[in-house]
């Protein structure tokens, strides 16, 4: 890596020398590798999504629930070849698929890892916030995306998280990802072995956010892909989002309610709704180094 601008941020930062904005250098940083399970039915299975953490960001989220090691930099440094390793073990142990868990920052990195065919699928899963020149890259070597589409409006990617830019990056990173897998396929037990699964997490008081995001799934795409649609925001009104009282709240139960009959009202039907009782930090996993 020279200077890198792997990500929409470009930040030109030699990482070999300092930190670029997601915070990290130039050797691989992860957190935990292990089965998750908290993954939507068809990535976790029965078996478990073997999920490697990465350490750092490219997002500022004020909201982030992994702000440990996003923004903390919590995780250990590891080789390539230990990655490797990592992937081995995971599928051993009985993984559906190798969970590369907020990638971005770590591109040239992975895709060294990622330099002969894996025995299940390896998941992409980002934010969403990923550059269409990178992306071009993994073509082949990723058999499902799995990004997050958290802002049509750029004003709220501006203030949540530093990203006026988010939605075009974001839905052009998408349409690159469903380029190169086409539409999903699950095998005859339900696990999906190749496609894109967007997702969408809800924010307290900007509704019509999450509705313009289910317009452009179901305009884009319809049923090519599988949206997620999650409730589970969970409120942490201590350091940064203090400064935003609107989100010391969990959405609404009139919120949730209005955003799933819209769901339905647009006709998407394969993919997944969170219950109205998500909003708590279960799905966040210790990370502890487990499997480092």
């Amino acid at each position: 890596m020279s200077l890198c601008n792997d990500c929409p941020r470009k930040c030109g930062a030699d990482r070999k020398v300092k930190t670029g904005v997601c915070g990290m250098g130039d050797t691989l940083k992860i957190a935990r590798a292990a089965a998750h399970f908290w993954e939507e039915p068809c990535i976790s299975g029965y078996g478990g999504s073997g999920a490697v953490f990465f350490s750092g960001c490219n997002m500022k989220c004020v909201f982030c629930q992994n702000s440990e090691i996003s923004s903390g930099g919590f995780g250990r440094e590891i080789t390539v070849d230990r990655l490797k390793e990592i992937y081995s073990e995971l599928i051993f142990e009985g993984a559906h698929n190798i969970n590369l868990v907020t990638p971005t920052h770590y591109s040239e990195k992975i895709l060294e890892s990622l330099n002969f065919p894996l025995s299940v699928p390896v998941v992409y899963n980002s934010s969403g916030y990923d550059s269409v020149e990178t992306l071009k890259k993994f073509e082949g070597k990723i058999q499902i995306y799995l990004p997050d589409l958290k802002y049509m409006d750029s004003s709220l990617a501006e203030k949540y998280s530093s990203a006026p830019d988010y939605p075009e990056n974001a839905k052009n990173a998408i349409r690159e990802m469903y380029r190169q897998v086409g539409e999903f396929k699950l095998d005859d037990e339900g696990i999906m072995e190749k496609g894109v699964i967007v997702r969408h997490l809800m924010l307290p008081g900007h509704i019509e956010n999450t509705l313009d995001v289910i317009d452009f799934i179901a305009d884009e795409f319809h049923d090519k892909v599988i949206f997620s649609l999650m409730s589970q925001f969970t409120p942490n009104c201590s350091e940064k989002s203090r400064r935003f009282p609107e989100l010391c709240r969990t959405v609404s139960e009139e919120e949730y309610n209005r955003t799933v009959d819209y769901l339905y009202l647009v006709g998407l039907e394969n993919g997944y709704v969170q219950d109205f009782s998500s909003a708590k930090k279960d799905y966040v996993p210790p990370f502890d180094l487990t499997g480092v």
